[in-house]
């Protein structure tokens, strides 16, 4: 069903060119409005600082952005994507050691920011009502009545006003569209907010020719630890040796509320002091290919629109405009690319776009929101350097952060014995169900259970705490049937 003549997306970057292919059914033309200068190739711009560090792309965000755009995997995959297994393609260094390679539910595509928005632009490009417009400032929203009809830019060819049924703010973190929807007599939003002073810094290597025979992974993570005796700080980062595209990693560091370094010659020395010399080893026989870069940006900010009695018609939100995370957590992609097709789904159901429907498109978002929002605050709440509205009392931080560690411990322990344990485990980190929903399911709390009474008798079925300064074992321990 038409919708309308014209609808405009603010922003070109992930959140926007999904948005894009939301709307291109039901409006017959779609602009997207984007600042930078949009490459034709996967190379950084200006507009995405962070495209610098890894991102993960989880099963929720692939089907999402598959379901918008038919291909798209196939497409990244055939580009340079890498599509692994986690558990038997990465070592993984736990609060214990490292951890057992075996078989599991939870398969990820490896590729760079910079390939998936190259990728997703192709897919946009082919649509032949969609126009990317590139070098567009957008200066304002146009009012009337209630709703949001049209949009005010600056282009190389000078100020326009553009009328739009239909507009996605998609503009990011720092987007101005509340600040303009107040000025036009809307209510501030409530915003909630935490910021746990995470920073996180990285540095781009090309692999060598020949990989060494011990290097059985492509993945190479880093847990911080839980000791509570001395160490470096370095023991408290967590750590990614990330691999992407062209035979390509990015090393990667991060922290909560610790300074992190800056120059090639501190990030080198940092990585010599994390919780294994295998990291600073594979970089030693990498050859860098970048700065170092580093981002603080990374609170986690809630715009809760859908508490406004009455929303502007016309007008939709997706990506960080409204939901912004800690970048930690690889959920922003999935949840903007899932909004974006929550926010089709919702089109394809509407007769027009009246009143309601913007107040029933935020209801339902609010609650597609609440999954990620909820793991983020799991575990940044429990940090004392976290501030915000969302921040606990003290000893509800000093509970959470006593409980938190083991907890997930324990969840990682079960998982890698029991399949179902591991298969719920598996959508949770995939947003595909909450970790209220799995902590509800009998069968998960019996497979927890049962894990706690085998680990006290010493009967563990797959191993793991393997010693942290030596290499992480090869084996596959995947139980026979699965193996086979």
């Amino acid at each position: 069903m038409n919708l309308g003549k014209t609808a405009v997306v603010l922003g070109g970057s992930v959140a926007g060119l999904c948005a894009a292919g939301a709307l291109s059914p039901y409006f017959d033309q779609v602009l997207v409005l984007e600042r930078d200068e949009l490459p034709e190739e996967a190379e950084h711009r200006r507009g995405v600082p962070q495209s610098k560090h890894p991102h993960f792309l989880l099963n929720s965000g692939r089907r999402a952005i598959t379901a918008l755009f038919p291909g798209f995997e196939d497409d990244l995959v055939a580009a340079g994507g890498l599509h692994l297994m986690p558990s038997m393609d990465a070592a993984y260094l736990d609060r214990e050691g490292w951890s057992a390679r075996k078989r599991s539910a939870m398969t990820m595509v490896y590729s760079s920011r910079v390939l998936i928005e190259r990728v997703l632009r192709d897919k946009v490009r082919a649509l032949s009502n969609v126009d990317l417009r590139e070098r567009v400032a957008v200066r304002g929203l146009a009012t009337a009545a209630g709703a949001v009809t049209g949009v005010e830019i600056a282009a190389p060819g000078g100020e326009e006003h553009l009328d739009a049924d239909f507009v996605v703010d998609a503009m990011g973190r720092g987007s101005p569209v509340a600040n303009w929807l107040v000025a036009a007599g809307w209510p501030e939003p409530e915003v909630r907010t935490l910021d746990a002073k995470v920073t996180y810094t990285s540095r781009w290597y090309e692999l060598p020719a020949r990989r060494p025979a011990s290097w059985w992974w492509q993945h190479l993570v880093l847990m911080p630890t839980q000791d509570r005796g001395e160490h470096p700080a370095e023991h408290e980062f967590l750590v990614n040796f990330f691999p992407i595209e062209g035979d390509r990693v990015i090393a990667c560091m991060g922290s909560w509320g610790r300074e992190m370094p800056r120059t090639a010659e501190d990030f080198v020395a940092s990585a010599r002091r994390t919780r294994t010399p295998l990291f600073a080893a594979a970089m030693d026989r990498c050859t860098p290919s970048s700065e170092v870069h580093l981002t603080r940006s990374t609170g986690n900010r809630w715009r809760r629109y859908d508490r406004w009695p009455s929303p502007p018609r016309g007008l939709a939100f997706v990506g960080d405009s409204i939901c912004a995370f800690n970048p930690f957590y690889a959920q922003g992609i999935s949840s903007a690319s899932s909004s974006a097709l929550l926010l089709r789904e919702h089109l394809a159901r509407a007769r027009d776009l009246d009143a309601s429907f913007g107040a029933r498109f935020l209801a339902a978002q609010r609650d597609l929101l609440k999954v990620p929002w909820t793991l983020a605050m799991a575990r940044d709440r429990g940090y004392e350097c976290a501030e915000g509205t969302e921040r606990l009392p003290g000893w509800q931080r000093r509970l959470l952060a006593a409980v938190s560690a083991p907890a997930f411990s324990l969840i990682v322990g079960a998982a890698r014995e029991d399949d179902v344990v591991d298969e719920h485990f598996a959508k949770v980190f995939n947003l595909d169900e909450s970790l209220g929903d799995m902590m509800r399911t009998p069968r998960v709390l019996a497979g927890l259970a049962r894990y706690c009474v085998r680990s006290m008798l010493g009967r563990h079925r797959v191993p793991f705490g393997f010693d942290p300064q030596a290499e992480p074992p090869a084996t596959d321990y995947s139980p026979p049937a699965v193996a086979g």
